[in-house]
């Protein structure tokens, strides 16, 4: 008898406790950072400014109103799915590469699925000689530009005239309130072999990595993201050495630079393919302040790629390698020949 009236007793005291205890759950805000090499957006409009010509409907790719809508609508259906597990807003922040102008922004922020986030974008002109850019697209219910500037980075050739190549995009803002600093990215190919045009990427790194140090210099704890398409693995010596990012995080000192696609790429996991080897370019690289998880802001909770069965070609040479969209000069209907990449961020909410 004593027995059952305990039981019945601690009964009772768990049904007063228990919802106590659910009350106590933290909760979070979630922000979601992508990028996404978008593979040669293009408008179909020749523009003589801009070396376009083949892809416009009379150019060697046939590049006309019906495959541009087409192209449109693929990375639409990417996009609108990104993160949507975790926030129905999807990515809040996006950065691009292979874009050419700003039209072809706008013409992609008002597809059908991603018209409700109102996306919004910077974009600046970059002198590239095939005429691609960078840009960073945002949902303004998230993200309020407060400053941007287009970096330029001063290649040159081996006679010592300019190469042109894409700017760095820097933008300065406030996610939800929290100021925060975003580099955009895409370093010089491998062209000509990876060693031989590693200088150009060092280059480019260099140039963001000065904007880094400014910034670390007045605020030690300044939030940065680093994004892009490097043409560089996470562990190459533009990565390592120019921006001394590294992916253990108890070595991330204060101000550096945690990259957390190292322990991917270390296992063979990638965002682009080839010769039948996987490089993980598509990075995102964070300041430690976006480490520590208590905190008052937003921190770091994980990095993923996006790769859905849709997005993976299934036959031919390139079975089991992003979907891309031009096979040479012929369109074959696919994404891109990236996965996007992207960023979990949390931020505890305050009761």
């Amino acid at each position: 008898m004593k027995n059952t009236r305990l039981f019945l007793a601690l009964g009772f005291l768990f049904l007063f406790i228990s919802p106590v205890l659910q009350a106590q759950e933290k909760q979070f805000s979630v922000g979601l950072i992508g990028f996404y090499n978008l593979e040669n957006l293009f408008d179909t409009i020749n523009q003589p400014e801009v070396n376009d010509e083949e892809f416009t409907p009379q150019g060697a790719n046939l590049y006309t109103a019906e495959v541009y809508l087409d192209k449109l609508g693929k990375l639409e259906e990417v996009l609108s799915q990104i993160g949507t597990d975790m926030s129905p807003d999807g990515l809040s922040v996006l950065g691009v590469a292979e874009i050419e102008n700003a039209s072809v922004l706008q013409d992609l922020a008002h597809q059908p699925r991603l018209k409700s986030r109102n996306y919004q974008y910077v974009h600046y002109n970059s002198p590239d000689e095939r005429g691609i850019d960078v840009a960073l697209m945002y949902n303004p219910k998230y993200f309020r530009v407060l400053s941007s500037s287009s970096l330029r980075v001063p290649l040159q050739n081996s006679d010592g005239t300019p190469r042109f190549t894409r700017d760095v995009l820097y933008v300065y803002g406030l996610y939800l309130g929290e100021p925060m600093h975003f580099f955009v990215n895409h370093w010089p190919s491998r062209r000509g072999g990876e060693e031989a045009s590693a200088p150009g990427r060092a280059l480019a790194a260099q140039v963001a990595k000065n904007v880094i140090d400014s910034i670390m210099k007045v605020n030690p704890d300044a939030k940065v993201v680093l994004m892009g398409d490097l043409n560089d693995d996470p562990v190459s010596p533009s990565v390592t050495k120019v921006l001394g990012a590294t992916g253990n995080k108890d070595k991330v000192r204060r101000s550096g630079l945690y990259n957390p696609w190292v322990d991917y790429y270390k296992e063979g996991i990638g965002t682009l393919a080839y010769n039948d080897a996987w490089n993980l370019f598509d990075q995102i690289i964070v300041s430690e302040a976006l480490l520590p998880k208590e905190q008052t802001g937003f921190f770091l909770q994980k990095a993923l790629i996006f790769r859905r069965e849709f997005m993976v070609q299934n036959s031919g040479r390139y079975k089991g390698y992003p979907k891309r969209t031009f096979d040479f000069s012929v369109y074959i209907g696919g994404y891109s020949d990236h996965f996007p990449t992207y960023l979990v961020l949390l931020k505890e909410k305050k009761k």
